[in-house]
């Protein structure tokens, strides 16, 4: 998310991300959903259910416990999708889609969609607050407590330097698809920083675990939740205050921004006439809530563990029935 695990929105002012998603299971591209949507999205009186998935570990998590539940406990067939975190909204609007399990903030879609069109539907939170930021590793950190604050951070460029940075500090992102606010701080902020695309989420754990193997200084662009702050702790650097007064400019003009993200609640959402006429499927995902405790459990075992979705989805609910069973009622 995140994600990353997404690890959102240009008001996120995000990525999670959060945090892009794929068209097949390990490839990137432009989502073509003429292509890409399942045979089983929103078929009047069938048992079938389709699930967007975004490509952060944490979202996976979701859909994968999700699905198992609804196949397992409720008789569905559900079949997933993989696709960028705006196209997704297009799916789910013309019913190719029927649910996205996280999302951390998209408001001109939330306004066209939900609001104007009402072709999606709120599906409630998901439990889970997202929050993106910069951070170094707690090893880092513990010996320069002066990092964690950005107007430092020119001080440690030569520091965080590597041979992608062209001579600047490098600052870790993890795919260019998702929706940050980075190049704008950068700039805004006059910090002394190249932008360094790790290429995806799990690639940008590999680097950093790398770094901290090594025990080497890294700023990365990161997020909670995410299972990896179990293996490699790390800190955050406080960038100015996020404000609504910034949030707004931003919106006008993303290039503007020079505040840090914001602390988002994750959401769902489902097609509208899904939410309306889905049965026991639609009920279920308006249930669906855990915490980010529950998340990054089934987050290791994926990214970590080398498990499938599914044994991990199993596994979990196997160990937390108390979680799930008020989800089914």
């Amino acid at each position: 998310m995140a994600t990353a695990h997404n690890p959102r929105r240009r008001q996120l002012l995000m990525a999670a991300t959060g945090v892009t998603a794929l068209l097949t299971a390990t490839g990137c591209g432009a989502a073509d959903m003429s292509k890409q949507s399942s045979p089983y999205a929103n078929v009047g009186g069938a048992k079938s259910v389709t699930l967007s998935v975004q490509s952060w570990v944490g979202a996976q998590a979701n859909v994968a416990v999700a699905q198992y539940l609804l196949e397992h406990e409720l008789g569905y067939h559900v079949d997933t999708v993989q696709v960028d975190e705006i196209p997704a909204w297009d799916a789910l609007s013309q019913g190719r889609v029927d649910a996205i399990l996280e999302d951390w903030g998209h408001p001109e879609q939330e306004q066209r969609y939900v609001k104007d069109k009402k072709t999606i539907a709120s599906g409630g939170g998901l439990g889970v607050t997202g929050h993106i930021g910069w951070w170094v590793p707690k090893y880092f950190a513990d010996k320069h407590p002066d990092v964690l604050n950005w107007k430092n951070l020119n001080k440690y460029a030569k520091t965080f330097k590597t041979a992608e940075s062209g001579g600047k500090g490098q600052l870790l992102d993890g795919s260019p698809s998702y929706v940050t606010n980075d190049k704008a701080l950068v700039k805004n902020l006059d910090l002394n920083y190249q932008i360094v695309f790790a290429g995806s989420e799990s690639a940008q754990i590999t680097q950093l675990k790398q770094f901290a193997k090594q025990k080497k200084p890294f700023l990365s662009y990161w997020y909670e939740p995410q299972w990896l702050f179990n293996q490699v702790p790390m800190e955050e650097v406080k960038l100015p205050k996020y404000t609504d007064k910034c949030a707004s400019k931003g919106e006008k003009d993303p290039d503007s921004i020079d505040c840090a993200y914001p602390t988002t609640p994750l959401q769902k959402y489902l097609n509208a006439d899904f939410a309306k006429e889905g049965g026991k499927a639609a009920a279920f995902l308006k249930k669906f809530h855990w915490t980010k405790k529950d998340q990054n459990q089934v987050s290791e075992l994926i990214a970590s563990d080398g498990m499938s979705a599914q044994d991990a989805a199993a596994k979990w609910v196997k160990a937390h029935p108390d979680v799930w069973k008020p989800w089914l009622r």
